[in-house]
């Protein structure tokens, strides 16, 4: 336990072993948006006469684009009818025309109704191209917003320390490192599983920045108070250090109680908000992370500047090294 601070590199090695591959899903697939940030309509259909694994994606996307719905994208999913499993799907489409809605629903669903018989619609949700660009600019303005509160709330929290503004800084990196988590795991299992970022993605995203600040406001807490005690030739490592293995018992406990909590979530939660607890899973095990291996060991690169030992190895010999 007395070389978690000499090992950062390892540990950020790791952090860039997680967050590469998210980034190179979300250059080559991004986001698989939802219904609230790309607009649209989503169908929840139920087909009633139909056992799971007997409808085909390509006939009910056909079916839509006969009634004008071109490129509908169908996922299909179980669903419970009268205490039986029958087949289902979720249908996204372009939105409803505005002027005559209902024909439009009415239509589609006697379509399907031809082919597979008994239909049923479970809900149908409909968000114009104004509403979702509004959205996406809150989402957008909320993360930004909660970097600069924290960054502010930090350095003052942090005043009677030396240099508060680096906790800020520190913290709001590590707080980074989870949004990319978060951000990369939701491409690839868009891409793979079809996970979509909609409304309780970003709450879900919100409270991962809530877990990552407070996990890492406690050990930097630790540190402030051993730097005030801090004894004559006592390195900042060793502060740093002895305060991560002074907090790691607590922060473990609490974000395991809670990990067991989404946990049966997960697996016994209804499907509604199992991508909710799955985004929510991936951020608290990455915020337990970041705070304790990036956020500190931060603190330590900086207070070292260690970042002037990696200019002098890359830069290239001077006059005198040549001339010996």
């Amino acid at each position: 336990m007395d070389k978690l601070v000499k090992l950062r590199y390892w540990w950020f090695a790791i952090s860039l072993l997680v967050i590469v591959p998210g980034a190179i899903s979300l250059a080559l697939f991004g986001l698989r948006l939802g219904i609230d940030f790309s607009g649209g309509a989503l169908w929840d259909l139920q087909f009633v006469e139909r056992a799971p694994g007997q409808l085909d994606t390509e006939r009910i996307r056909a079916i839509f684009a006969a009634q004008g719905f071109d490129g509908a994208q169908v996922q299909l999913s179980d669903t419970q009818f009268e205490g039986r499993t029958v087949a289902g799907a979720l249908v996204r489409t372009r939105p409803l025309s505005e002027t005559e809605p209902e024909p439009q629903r009415q239509n589609v669903l006697d379509a399907l109704r031809a082919e597979y018989g008994q239909v049923t619609q479970q809900s149908l949700q409909t968000v114009g191209a104004t509403v979702s660009a509004e959205s996406t600019r809150s989402a957008i303005i909320a993360v930004i917003a909660a970097c600069l509160v924290i960054l502010v709330y930090l350095t003052l929290a942090f005043r009677r320390a030396p240099h508060p503004v680096r906790y800020g800084v520190c913290a709001i990196l590590a707080m980074m490192h989870d949004v990319l988590v978060v951000l990369g795991v939701a491409s690839i299992l868009g891409y793979f599983i079809g996970l979509e970022v909609d409304a309780l993605f970003l709450t879900a995203l919100l409270t991962v920045i809530s877990f990552s600040v407070h996990d890492t406001i406690v050990v930097f807490d630790r540190i402030r108070e051993n730097l005030i005690n801090r004894r004559p030739g006592e390195l900042f490592d060793d502060i740093v250090n002895h305060s991560i293995v002074q907090t790691l018992p607590r922060s473990v406990n609490t974000q395991l109680t809670t990990f067991f909590t989404l946990m049966a979530l997960l697996l016994f939660g209804g499907e509604t908000i199992r991508n909710l607890v799955l985004i929510l899973l991936i951020g608290l095990i990455s915020g337990t992370y970041s705070s304790i291996f990036n956020a500190a060991q931060l603190l330590v690169v900086w207070e070292n500047r260690e970042w002037n030992r990696w200019f002098r190895r890359s830069a290239p010999p001077g006059p005198e090294a040549s001339t010996a």
